[in-house]
């Protein structure tokens, strides 16, 4: 690469391998001593979804760019989507390796605590028989099971379903690929009957029977497989324009193609001999690369319906201490929540604020005769929403209730479609966004007539509206009654019914127009500032090149940069001469770190703002997002001390390092988990704040290996 290519990426790293480090991260909690046990198995299958998620989108899109594009380089490296997908499965079977071997360690554990998934010869007598029982009632009449030769075509294998494949000997002596699929239809595993700790897998059982399902063939071998398709859809704009259907139809069918696209991973969880490996890789066309041979369950979805089932006090014993979303101390629940808010803002912090006092504001405008529109916009809403629910209430009250649903929402595409239909029928207008690009903003606008005047209450949010994911997320929402950000949020909302992109705010910023254009301003301003400049950034991931490029600029004029970064950073920090004020912090703990915050500067004149939007190109430049300016004193307070406590964190929070890599930050004074001082302590009160600090320098590797470690500060059951 020439000496100018170089510099060019001299700061920068892969999108795709900072996600895999990312998730190493998430599988790292499951070796931390003081996590709870089944906490520790959930946080294997969380990494096991992550990386599902990961083949069938990322890797599935660099497979397309490969055959469409194979000369497209990335801009953080240089690489083709070849040498990137090498890459990627160079580190994969590491990632695999661990995931193995924590699963092992934890299953044993389990089992100490009379917790066990069962092989076939592990029954006992009576087990066997009740088993045996289940099999022919329930599981037998259900099973399909299928010989592959050249009498009989292969099978479509569905996306991550489950399979028992089988080496079959004819009389003859010619070899065959049977195949059974595990039927969705069944749950996941069998409970024993005198002892729910003690289950069988379906599969398990299902392999166990596979001798018996092919009639005269021989069974010399079986093994269990899934594989991962590619579900990386794209919406073409102009198929759409030519077909003359609406989105909502052309959604519904390119669902149905997802199921039907190329296969970008096999699984199995042993390794076969080699006339069966050659069977299954001629006749699913995979390549040695693409096969991942894993001793842990293939799906560990599981875990979340086993954790039901067992006795409620062994679960709790082994569960994190059960948390339940506080109502804030600032908001009077008898009083009206509209009427609070008209006197002041409110922050909710989630999950440790609940979303109840949101859901409240909503009823009542959904009934208050003064209130004459609600607007939304939609992007994942729970299964059962009670948000949802509350709109068509106020459909059916008469209000004039808009709802910009986005239905490319990646994966609950169906979702949004089921909810869209339902709020139609219930008298809501339902509009779907902007051509070519996502509606990712989160903004909800509730406009009420006084006398001859017109005044607004504006919620702002960093999270979806989504009670589950409420609970399970740290994300922000802001209400406001300031009547600048609700006129911005009028105009918004017309510009979105008429397609609009240009429109232009006062307050708040909207990409793909104006959003990336305020950050890279509010950098420019601290950049001026030289060695006084300062700026703290809480995000989800940070790819946009421009971006970077920019916090590279304030680095070297001695700003000092502050990043809290969950997951994908492809800015490395610490080069010198480049990046060395930069310092990147990640935190992965019991709950999903989400929210996003920027700021400006110190002290009372700094700027700060919540978004929808990461720092990622296609947040910043493909979707609708929206950023807002925080003016209320106590609430900018709020968000400092949020700030701070995470830059504090030194049991769950790690440190990007100059090569990419992350350690852990050395607990040397108090242990501060940042997510249980949120737990413990409201921050509804007045608080003094410090400024952010740099952190230490003092750090010691973890990603080189997994280093487990007991805290005896910590309490088992806590996070």
């Amino acid at each position: 690469m020439p000496e100018r290519e170089k510099e060019k990426y001299a700061y920068t790293q892969n999108r795709e391998l900072s996600w895999l480090r990312f998730n190493r991260r998430v599988l790292e909690e499951a070796g931390d001593e003081s996590v709870p046990l089944l906490e520790r198995l959930k946080f294997i299958s969380i990494f096991t979804s992550n990386l599902d998620e990961f083949f069938m989108v990322r890797v599935g899109n660099l497979f397309d760019m490969s055959l469409v594009s194979p000369d497209d380089i990335d801009n953080k490296t240089g690489a083709t989507p070849m040498q990137q997908l090498e890459e990627v499965y160079n580190v994969i079977p590491g990632l695999i390796e661990i995931k193995n071997r924590l699963y092992t360690d934890v299953a044993a554990l389990l089992r100490q605590q009379g917790i066990c998934d069962l092989a076939a010869d592990e029954l006992t007598a009576e087990e066997k028989r009740y088993a045996g029982t289940y099999y022919k009632a329930r599981i037998l009449p259900v099973l399909s099971p299928q010989i592959v030769d050249s009498h009989h075509p292969f099978p479509h294998l569905a996306n991550k379903a489950l399979y028992v494949a089988a080496l079959l000997r004819s009389k003859k002596g010619s070899a065959s690929l049977g195949l059974v699929p595990v039927p969705a239809s069944l749950p996941p595993f069998l409970n024993m009957p005198n002892d729910p700790g003690r289950f069988i897998r379906m599969e398990t059982i299902v392999q166990q029977q596979a001798p018996a399902l092919f009639g005269g063939y021989k069974l010399e071998d079986t093994c269990i497989l899934c594989a991962t398709r590619n579900a990386d859809l794209s919406f073409d704009s102009e198929l759409l324009e030519d077909s003359g259907e609406d989105l909502r139809s052309q959604m519904s069918k390119l669902l149905k193609k997802r199921a039907s696209l190329s296969v970008v991973r096999l699984e199995l969880d042993r390794k076969p001999g080699a006339e069966f490996m050659k069977l299954l890789k001629n006749r699913i066309r995979v390549e040695n690369r693409q096969i991942y041979i894993d001793q842990a369950p293939l799906d560990m979805k599981y875990v979340y319906d086993l954790v039901k089932t067992l006795p409620a006090e062994k679960a709790a014993a082994l569960s994190f201490t059960p948390y339940a979303p506080r109502w804030p101390e600032d908001l009077d629940r008898k009083a009206s929540i509209i009427e609070q808010i008209r006197r002041k803002d409110r922050l909710l912090f989630f999950p440790f604020d609940g979303v109840d006092p949101f859901l409240r504001m909503l009823s009542e405008a959904a009934e208050r005769p003064d209130v004459i529109s609600i607007r939304i916009t939609i992007y994942r809403l729970a299964t059962s929403s009670k948000i949802a629910h509350i709109l068509c209430k106020a459909a059916e009250n008469g209000k004039e209730v808009t709802v910009l649903m986005e239905l490319r929402a990646r994966f609950d595409e169906a979702n949004n479609i089921s909810w869209s239909r339902l709020l139609e029928d219930s008298g809501c207008q339902v509009i779907y966004g902007v051509e070519d690009y996502k509606c990712h903003s989160k903004i909800c606008l509730i406009t009420m007539r006084r006398g001859d005047r017109l005044s607004y209450i504006t919620q702002i949010g960093t999270g979806n509206y989504n009670e589950r994911t409420n609970t399970m997320y740290t994300d922000l929402s802001l209400m406001t009654a300031n009547e600048n950000i609700g006129l911005d949020g009028t105009v918004f909302f017309q510009n979105m019914l008429v397609g609009n992109l240009d429109g232009e705010y006062a307050h708040l910023y909207v990409a793909p127009v104006s959003l990336k254009a305020k950050l890279l301003r509010m950098m420019d301003g601290e950049i001026a500032k030289g060695q006084e400049g300062y700026i703290c950034i809480k995000a989800n991931a940070i790819t946009e090149r421009e971006v970077m490029d920019k916090l590279s600029e304030a680095s070297r004029a001695g700003v000092q940069i502050q990043l809290i970064l969950r997951g994908i950073c492809c800015l490395r920090p610490g080069i010198a001469a480049r990046t060395e004020n930069i310092h990147v912090t990640s935190i992965v703990g019991r709950y999903l770190e989400h929210g996003r915050i920027y700021c400006f500067g110190r002290g009372k004149s700094a700027q700060m703002f919540i978004a929808s939007a990461d720092m990622m190109t296609r947040n910043l430049n493909r979707r609708v997002e929206i950023m807002c300016p925080v003016y209320d004193p106590e609430v900018r307070e709020q968000l400092l001390w949020i700030l701070h406590t995470q830059l504090g964190d030194n049991v769950k929070a790690s440190s990007l390092l100059p090569d990419g890599s992350y350690c852990r930050k050395v607990n040397t004074l108090a242990p501060c988990n940042s997510q249980e001082v949120f737990m413990e302590k409201t921050i509804h009160k007045p608080y003094a704040t410090k400024e952010p600090e740099r952190p230490k320098r003092g750090l010691h590797r973890l990603f080189g290996g997994l280093q487990k470690k007991k805290r005896p500060d910590q309490q088992k059951g806590n996070a």
